[in-house]
């Protein structure tokens, strides 16, 4: 990832395979309590926010949609609820040990997904983007591995744009959270996550590289206030990963 491309995270966060293996011994660390902990700091809203996510797909029932980073299955379950043939990968063996779905999962890297190119219909991730070594190697999996036409979306969390919401959230996000991680589960991995917006770039960067990579109908929509962000795009019938040519 370019200097152009994202903004610089905080120095205390680890950085390329560092990151990736600090990712992965922390997911492995929280999975016994992963479902319990998201659903109780985010009220329930996350159920929510995934059954939207799918929504957003728009595909014909039947088709084949990946869940990026899968963890314990939520995800897989609401894409078989929506008619859709879930396939999950994540890079926490943890994760794949707790999940609770019939789909089929695969531990690996989604910067290098073991799928034939166009193979996926669609593809989809919650609450992810911060933990990949880098997005706009992502990207360009994505539209390696999704047809022409095929939908992905993305969600993961945003600032609210109100002004006393974003305080409040903010207080919420740094400082209730990670006691809520530490009480019913792992407290360095739920300070993480408030330190791990920084891995986000500009909003502006973030649509631009998906379009770099081959998606066009690229929009961002805000949710529940703005704490939340669903992305959504469809991969160009025209265009090869990188060309930008109309």
């Amino acid at each position: 990832m370019t200097l152009t491309s994202t903004r610089a995270a905080d120095e205390s966060l680890p950085q390329g395979p560092a990151k990736v293996a600090a990712v992965r011994s922390m997911f492995d660390a929280i999975a016994p309590r992963y479902d319990l902990v998201n659903r109780v700091m985010t009220f329930g809203l996350d159920r929510g926010w995934r059954k939207q996510a799918v929504r957003s797909l728009t595909l014909t029932p039947g088709e084949v949609v990946l869940d990026i980073a899968c963890g314990t299955g939520d995800l897989c379950r609401d894409l078989y609820a929506g008619g859709y043939v879930p396939l999950g990968i994540d890079l926490s063996a943890g994760m794949l040990h707790h999940a609770r779905t019939t789909a089929p999962l695969l531990q690996g890297d989604a910067l290098s997904l073991p799928v034939a190119d166009g193979a996926l219909d669609g593809a989809i991730s919650g609450f992810a983007l911060r933990n990949f070594a880098e997005l706009p190697g992502l990207f360009s999996e994505l539209a390696r591995t999704v047809r022409p036409g095929g939908r992905i979306a993305l969600l993961d969390v945003a600032r609210p744009e109100n002004l006393v919401l974003r305080a409040g959230h903010a207080v919420y996000f740094g400082r209730v959270v990670p006691r809520i991680g530490g009480l019913l589960s792992d407290g360095a991995a739920y300070r993480y996550l408030p330190k791990s917006v920084a891995y986000l770039p500009p909003t502006g960067v973030l649509l631009d590289d998906l379009r770099t990579a081959g998606f066009v109908a690229v929009e961002r929509t805000l949710l529940s206030g703005g704490i939340t962000q669903l992305i959504t795009a469809t991969r160009s019938p025209r265009q090869s990963p990188g060309d930008t040519t109309p």
